[in-house]
């Protein structure tokens, strides 16, 4: 309650009416496959198109390579040709896949994912310095700069007195003094305008190049504690990890003379200003201006021969989740598939998958050398689910990657089909009747008598209609009970669930009554109306399309003394018209 103290005049606001609601998200697909390259650990990657899939996850992947698990690329792109918009990207790999690294001096570069990429990539080491200026003043160990912005505690600094280098560790900052760790022996003090004598930080640089991808990590440190150190740094690269050794017994750098006659005599002369420091680029194994290396030893493992634990992944906690399991964490995928793989296991963990996350719906496919009724049909009968459907035959489609056509399986170009009709029409119109976009042909040509026989068990045919293209033309999922035989029901579902899930999250910890059970009732009613209005839900009226009931009918006393609110939903979603039947009759004159 407010406080009134004092006599005046008080407004106040307060929410009376019925929250708006926004609809999920329905067009979202996510994949889990073998790709060239990505990370394999943790959540999946949103791309936006094919172009961001290949710079992320590599490009096409060879029949020869990867056999039939080469379809994760091809996928994508079909998706996105049908229509689709946003996708999560799941890597796979097999158990034994291995990621390229090498070793130079002190530093452990390693391929940020396993695979035979990185061999392709090339790691620039070079020194660097994020600071540089002149020394007014020297005190011992203390030294009074020009500037000291990017001077910090730790760092390993070099002096210059116009002849000899030396190098030391700043223990101190203040102001614009700095505290060495021992007292500087070389004559670095200079005022004058112009002049060559300085201080600067010593870091390293390290570029990763691979194919028009460039990550670039300036001034970096191996002292760990700074922040700039480069394990810490490099963490959020897409090419690759970076680890510092401990550094073995090495003796300090000699000091170096500019003069071009003396550079053979400069090593011998050295006057470190601490008894001796290794610069991080020498730590590295650095002599010349640049170190350029090569990562070795990375593997895809046995692609051809992957087993399905690859898929399913496993659950080691959130942000260490693989394959499958990663999109536990992931609230914004409404479709997923695992392009053409059709091991029953896989698929069942699919499908498994969806059922327990309630806001998923799988695309299945069927492997491609069944084409016989029987056999299809026997494949089929493995699944019961409402949370899944099932597409036969594969598409032909040009291979741009072999540079010939193919058949590749149709649940990639079925999830942007499913997105397109989502965008255009909305989650109710069966995404069925509508053109494979970039398909040419197909695998096995069926007809309408041996589609009498797949319809009605849950197979959805693609068929090619002379003058009309090659259609989508089934719309089931592969469920035995009959009030979800058509996926555009389910699929109707998870948008209202899900909707609502979403956008009632402010009703948590409201006082349980009658004020909020009216507000909770109008906002989800209000919801319900503006579906009704769109097409998605059956009925002359909003009486007959939907019901919404939160009260004394729906709640017990116990109910409420438990801090339960329970509302009762009730909607009638459409159904597509899959047969059309006209009945015609002969009219007489006379009639």
């Amino acid at each position: 309650m407010a406080e009134y103290l004092s006599p005046g005049v008080y407004v106040e606001e307060f929410d009376s009416g019925a929250t708006p609601m926004q609809g999920v998200s329905t067009s979202t697909a996510g994949f889990v496959g073998l790709a060239e390259r990505g990370p394999v650990v943790g959540e999946p990657q949103l791309v936006t198109s094919f172009a961001d899939y290949r710079r992320m996850y590599g490009g096409y992947l060879s029949e020869a390579g990867y056999g039939n698990a080469r379809f994760l690329p091809y996928a994508v792109e079909q998706f996105f040709a049908n229509g689709g918009s946003r996708a999560y990207i799941m890597r796979a790999v097999p158990g034994d896949a291995k990621a390229a690294e090498k070793t130079t001096g002190v530093l452990h570069i390693t391929a940020a994912n396993p695979g035979a990429w990185a061999e392709n990539m090339r790691v620039t080491v070079s020194a660097s310095s994020k600071a540089k200026t002149q020394v007014f003043e020297v005190n011992g160990a203390d030294l009074q700069l020009k500037n000291a912005d990017g001077f910090n505690t730790g760092d390993v600094v070099e002096l210059f007195d116009g002849a000899k280098k030396a190098y030391a560790t700043i223990k101190g900052v203040l102001d614009k003094t700095v505290t060495l760790d021992a007292p500087c022996t070389l004559d670095v003090a200079d005022r004058t305008v112009g002049t060559p004598k300085y201080i600067r930080t010593c870091e390293i640089t390290i570029v990763a190049r691979l194919d028009d991808t460039v990550e670039t990590f300036e001034n970096l440190s191996l002292k760990p504690g700074l922040l700039n150190y480069a394990p810490v740094k490099t963490e959020k690269s897409d090419l690759i990890k970076v680890e510092v050794l401990a550094s073995g017994a090495k003796s300090a750098p000699a000091a170096k003379d500019d003069k071009k006659d003396d550079k053979k005599d400069d090593k011998k002369d050295a006057a470190p200003a601490t008894g001796g420091k290794i610069v991080p680029f020498e730590m590295c194994g650095g002599t010349d201006e640049a170190l350029v290396l090569t990562l070795e030893g990375g593997s895809n493992g046995s692609v051809l021969n992957v087993t399905a634990d690859a898929y399913t992944g496993k659950d080691d906690g959130p942000g260490n989740r693989t394959g499958l399991q990663a999109f536990i964490e992931n609230s914004n995928v409404s479709i997923m598939l695992i392009p053409g793989v059709t091991a029953p296991e896989v698929q069942a963990a699919l499908i498994g998958f969806c059922e327990n996350k309630k806001s998923c719906f799988a695309i299945l496919d069927i492997p491609a050398e069944l084409k016989k009724t029987n056999d299809v049909a026997n494949f089929r009968d493995m699944y019961d689910s409402t949370y899944a459907a099932i597409y036969h035959p594969w598409l032909e489609m040009y291979d741009a990657g072999e540079k010939r056509s193919t058949y590749f399986p149709p649940s990639g170009a079925m999830a942007g089909i499913y997105a397109r009709s989502d965008n255009e029409r909305g989650v109710f119109k069966a995404p069925a009747n509508e053109v494979v976009r970039g398909c040419t042909g197909l695998s096995c040509n069926y007809n309408t008598g041996e589609q009498d026989i797949l319809n009605p068990i849950g197979v959805n045919l693609i068929r090619a209609f002379p003058g009309r293209g090659i259609r989508v033309w089934g719309a089931r999922t592969l469920s035995s009970n009959g009030l979800w035989k058509y996926l555009n029901v389910r699929r109707l579902f998870i948008y209202v669930e899900e909707s609502i899930r979403a956008n009632t999250n402010w009703v948590v910890f409201e006082p349980n009554s009658e004020a909020l059970w009216l507000r909770v009732s109008r906002t989800i009613s209000t919801f319900l109306a503006v579906c009704w209005r769109d097409g998605a839900l059956a009925g002359a009226s909003p009486d007959e399309a939907f019901f919404v009931e939160c009260g004394r009918t729906t709640m017990t006393q116990d109910d409420i003394d438990n801090g339960r609110l329970i509302c009762q939903i009730g909607i009638a979603p459409v159904k597509p018209a899959e047969f059309v039947i006209f009945r015609i009759t002969q009219k007489t004159a006379s009639e």
